[in-house]
């Protein structure tokens, strides 16, 4: 009885692991439709941090910059 309840327990996270990584990407290709010029990469977060201020029309980098972080953001909280 206890080996299957870990199994289950293990199970379960194996399947939030699962639908936390389905709901990031999902994000991920929504920010990437609406952006379709730029390259994302993986780590949203690397995407800000390496963005050099400045690179791009000012209306477009805030633009850029609100979605990218609003995609983070999205993402930390799940939803």
């Amino acid at each position: 009885m206890f080996a299957l309840r870990a199994l289950r327990r293990r199970h379960g996270r194996h399947g939030c692991a699962d639908r936390t990584t389905a709901f990031a990407d999902q994000v991920k290709s929504e920010l990437t439709d609406e952006l379709p010029d730029e390259d994302l990469g993986q780590d949203l977060e690397d995407c800000l941090a390496v963005y050099e201020l400045g690179s791009k029309p000012r209306c477009e980098e805030v633009e850029y910059l609100e979605l990218v972080q609003e995609a983070i953001d999205r993402i930390d909280r799940g939803r």
